[in-house]
């Protein structure tokens, strides 16, 4: 107990004096790879300020990778650091400066998608900070070439959230200019992505489910399903997925919890995904800490499955289980989670 707790003092007084020598701009780094391994290793934890810095010198020999997670910091509504113009900006000249890379490129392509993806949403809205106008047809392009060019996920999963709201490019499998079909090709793209394992998919279909929004109202699948996301969830991502969990959990009654139990097993073996777990050399993503959740009883929220451990990945094209839909459909795109007043904060594993 004693060496555990020497340990954390010690990296805590390595993070205060690194983030001292940041305010100070004293900040050096040994080579441009060491400034971009520990710039997205603070990004991940969280420690902007460390991140900024690093990633400003990396982006000298890793412009694309460095500016990328620049953009991130910059987008974040929740950080202390958030322009969306300049984060907009970026996101924009990579997005021009990627135009032509190769789909099949697996260092590039990735984020050409996404910051195609990003442009799109300030696209849809527009930024007046930014002097950006909204351009509804402009965001469907970008949007569309980086779900389908380059076959990106979390790319799809914004698209799905945009036909189920019967907009977006023409998809429709019905017709044109028909947004019940512009639905249905949304709910096709969620339940796609739910069977190879998105987490962000998984955790909307599951709120959609326990709602029954969409979907035949399944409490079963859908305390089953978010357990699985929970599992899948990367760490930018736990919070939201966490709270439809939390919501789910808490009101889910014994009869359907213990059905749950039964058959969350092999929801995991058929949807789980295995997390790739990137090392931080510098010790910062160990020192993030996550409150217990409970319920408005007192109950700590736990998952189904015992622990969110990492499971196989899932297979290809396997049946779905009963409960989840050959096409099931997303929830609301603008209000991903459920509501859950009265709830506690946090998550705790068991």
């Amino acid at each position: 107990m004693r060496t555990f707790k020497l340990l954390v003092a010690g990296l805590f007084v390595s993070v205060s004096a690194a983030a001292a020598a940041a305010a100070d701009g004293k900040v050096t780094f040994r080579t441009p790879d060491d400034a971009l391994r520990q710039g997205i290793a603070a990004y991940n934890g969280g420690y902007y300020e460390l991140a900024l810095p690093a990633l400003e010198t990396a982006s000298e020999s890793w412009p694309a990778t460095g500016q990328f997670y620049l953009a991130r910091i910059y987008a974040d509504n929740e950080g202390a650091y958030t322009d969306h113009a300049k984060a907009y900006r970026i996101f924009n000249k990579l997005a021009d400066d990627l135009q032509d890379i190769d789909p099949d490129d697996e260092e590039q392509a990735p984020i050409a998608a996404k910051a195609l993806t990003a442009v799109s949403g300030y696209l849809r809205t527009g930024l007046p900070e930014a002097g950006l106008n909204a351009d509804v047809e402009a965001a469907d392009r970008a949007l569309q070439r980086a779900a389908l060019t380059f076959n990106n996920e979390d790319a799809q999963f914004e698209l799905a959230k945009v036909l189920l709201r019967g907009e977006g490019p023409d998809m429709a499998l019905g017709g044109m200019d028909d947004p019940s079909s512009k639905i249905e090709n949304g709910r096709h793209w969620l339940s796609r992505l739910s069977r190879q394992g998105h987490a962000g998919a998984q955790a909307f279909l599951a709120d959609l489910l326990w709602r029954g929004k969409f979907v035949r109202k399944d409490p079963i699948a859908a305390l089953n399903l978010i357990d699985v996301a929970v599992a899948n969830a990367p760490p930018g991502e736990r919070v939201w997925i966490e709270d439809i969990y939390q919501n789910i959990f808490c009101n889910a009654g014994e009869g359907v919890r213990q059905q749950a139990t039964g058959q969350v097993a092999d929801w995991h073996d058929r949807y789980g995904r295995q997390n790739e777990t990137r090392a931080s050399k510098s010790g910062l993503q160990e020192l993030a800490a996550e409150p217990v959740r409970t319920c408005a009883n007192g109950e700590v929220v736990k998952p189904m499955s015992g622990s969110a451990i990492a499971v196989s990945a899932p297979a290809a094209d396997g049946a779905a289980p009963a409960g989840l839909p050959a096409a099931a459909p997303p929830p609301v795109p603008d209000a991903p989670a459920a509501p859950n007043g009265g709830l506690g904060v946090g998550f705790a594993p068991q």
